[in-house]
């Protein structure tokens, strides 16, 4: 009895024990598990990247100054045309005949021109005639051959004959006027009818024609588009849509390289030649054309492709570098502790608080740029640097925080331009997550708390 009892005691001895001990083991479970990535030396190329169109250098719409049906069309599309060349004709019957009415109406002020001459000539030759009469009969009047009355008649006479003289020459310049004014109709029908043979206005390509034979185009209001001619497509340019963020690292003659759909295994170059001051703004979201141009020898690129444009606009070569990971991370310890932690290093307390993950306006602002989103408007620009914390996984499994100065970065790697408090090497184990047993998984490179 003494045996069997001594037994139970050994087996609930031993069960106690190995309660203990998996309690024991089970609570060590509870110590967060890290996902780290290190660091390293190497390049890292900042870029901006933007979506443009490709378009001709010079493109040129082809109209129409006069309202009429179309009669002929002598090009098509991709057609070459020389300055000068006859592209189309509006039908000119209309304009024909306005122009012989014109011609017609010349005709007929040169004739009454010629009239209005003669009367002139003749009202000159009265008015001598008048005026000699009025001569004789004055000194007749004083030898007392003449009476008064026959006097006062003649010069009555020779005034009246003065007057007509200048009426005809008053109508002599009206039907001048009138010869130079129908002249003009006529210069004015010539013109229109000239315009009714449509003409390039530059060497070029036909990339769009508009109308078609028996169409009528109306040019009261404005002038329509026949056709649009691009003048040379060796030589073309993207116009790139960068936003405004970006547009203070873009320069004239930076090296630029594109893609496109047509051809995606092709990567094509190209240099800005400007960025256009002109404001497009689409959902309170501002862009600025940036104008790239490019050599096309090979006709291989047609107006209108969208092009993908990746533009470098900073390089660090052999510098350590970081994941932005690393740099978004923040360890879930209390606000005690990590106070604690941070004296120990002599970190200052509101380098965590903000460019470390922190949830105030600055720390937003840091986290966009880690992240390299276009919100955060700071993304380690030339000439302006940020601080961040990044934790040190040591080999005891504790975390060491290690302040630095980030430089660029290109989204995936950041520089490290300065090491302000702790080391750090390349090969450093950097935390860039963590996940704690029995609760919810907590994904890398999330801050603050794991939902309970």
């Amino acid at each position: 009895m003494k045996l069997t009892r001594s037994r139970w005691l050994i087996l609930l001895a031993i069960l106690v024990a190995v309660g203990l001990f998996a309690a024991f083991a089970m609570k060590g479970t509870d110590k967060p598990q890290y996902f780290t990535a290190k660091a390293d030396r190497g390049d890292i190329r900042q870029v901006v990247e933007a979506t443009g169109t490709i378009n001709a250098v010079i493109t040129v719409q082809v109209g129409s100054q006069v309202s009429g049906m179309i009669d002929k069309l002598y090009v098509d599309f991709n057609s070459h045309v020389k300055t000068g060349q006859v592209v189309a004709r509006i039908e000119q019957s209309l304009f024909k005949g306005a122009l012989l009415q014109a011609q017609a109406d010349l005709q007929t002020s040169k004739a009454n021109l010629a009239t209005a001459k003669a009367t002139l000539e003749k009202d000159k030759a009265l008015a001598i005639q008048t005026a000699a009469d009025y001569q004789r009969i004055s000194g007749l009047t004083k030898e007392g051959v003449m009476s008064p009355q026959q006097l006062d008649l003649a010069r009555a006479n020779a005034d009246s004959a003065k007057a007509a003289v200048s009426a005809s020459e008053a109508q002599v310049k009206q039907a001048e006027a009138q010869v130079a004014q129908r002249a003009a109709t006529v210069d004015v029908a010539q013109i229109n009818l000239d315009h009714t043979v449509i003409r390039a206005p530059i060497d070029g390509t036909v990339v769009a024609r508009n109308v078609d034979v028996g169409q009528t185009v109306a040019a009261s209001l404005q002038a329509p588009t026949l056709f649009t001619i691009a003048q040379d497509l060796t030589k073309m340019q993207v116009y790139a849509k960068t936003d405004e963020s970006d547009v203070g690292m873009i320069h004239p003659g930076q090296v630029a390289t594109f893609k496109v759909d047509a051809f995606p295994r092709d990567t094509f170059t190209g240099k800005v030649s400007q960025v256009r001051m002109n404001a497009t703004t689409v959902q309170n979201v501002v862009t600025y054309d940036t104008i790239i141009d490019f050599n096309n020898p090979d006709l291989k690129l047609f107006p209108g492709m969208t092009a993908y444009v990746t533009l470098p606009v900073a390089q660090a070569h052999n510098v350590v570098r970081v994941p932005n990971g690393a740099l978004r991370y923040k360890p879930d310890m209390k606000p005690d502790v990590m106070r604690a932690v941070l004296q120990k290093y002599r970190i200052e307390e509101s380098a965590a608080g903000t460019e470390a993950g922190g949830t105030g306006a600055a720390g937003q602002q840091y986290r966009a740029r880690a992240q390299g989103q276009a919100g955060g408007g700071v993304e380690a620009r030339e000439g302006r640097l940020d601080v961040a914390i990044l934790w040190k996984l040591l080999p005891d499994k504790t975390l060491q925080p290690v302040q630095i100065r980030t430089g660029i970065t290109d989204h995936t790697l950041t520089e490290v331009s300065e090491v302000l408090k702790g080391e750090l090497t390349p090969g450093d184990e950097l935390v860039v997550g963590a996940a704690a047993a029995k609760t919810t998984t907590r994904a890398p490179g999330m801050g603050g708390p794991p939902r309970r």
